[in-house]
């Protein structure tokens, strides 16, 4: 795809997008897209094939903006300890900025006005790619003898599973009622998490 086309492509996802959050996906139509984006009904059939296409590419695009951040991290190229650091402490920002944030730009609040399975579909495509990333560091870290290849089998679903409390706790903010300090379980369970998975004979 040309860089023309995929500016293209991208600026119907925005008009879509917003069209979407403001009317709701099923009063949307793709001559509604079409008026928004300045382009007639052919250019937008020439990238979607429906509007149920355009909706799921919106999906994939929320998903991964929301991960964006992680990625970088497991693309840079700091060592494996460092890495994982960087990526548990980008995952507790990702939380607060998306559920703190109240720009129009944010994943979560502009996602509202959806039903609850859209916003469910979002985050459990999100968390499909966190899972994804998070795994490839961690091989990774396995393969360059940073990380214990034995801890590391069972690590990923502890992780999503650390981290679909600290979603829900930091939602309804609920932390305190649970015992558990806001100002201070960002270190905890990094360090947790590091202090099982490094090799001890590092």
């Amino acid at each position: 795809m040309t860089s023309i086309a995929a500016k293209t492509r991208e600026r119907l996802l925005d008009v879509a997008r917003q069209l979407f959050v403001s009317n709701g996906v099923e009063r949307t139509t793709m001559n509604d897209i079409a008026t928004a984006s300045d382009k007639g009904r052919r250019t937008i059939y020439t990238y979607f094939k429906n509007k149920k296409e355009i909706y799921d590419a919106v999906i994939e695009r929320e998903a991964d903006s929301i991960v964006s951040r992680l990625r970088e991290i497991v693309d840079s190229n700091v060592d494996a300890e460092e890495k994982l650091r960087r990526f548990i402490k980008a995952r507790f920002d990702i939380v607060e900025d998306t559920i703190s944030s109240s720009s129009t730009t944010s994943q979560l609040i502009s996602y509202l006005t959806f039903d609850y399975k859209r916003l469910e579909r979002i985050r459990h495509m999100a968390v499909a790619k966190e899972r994804e990333l998070f795994a490839e560091m961690i091989e990774k870290g396995v393969g360059d003898g940073t990380f214990d290849s034995a801890a590391a089998t069972g690590l990923p679903s502890v992780y999503q599973m650390i981290f679909q409390g600290v979603d829900i706790c930091r939602l309804r903010e609920t932390y305190e009622s649970v015992g558990v300090n806001p100002d201070t379980i960002r270190d905890e369970v990094t360090e947790f998490i590091i202090s099982r998975l490094v090799r001890k004979d590092k």
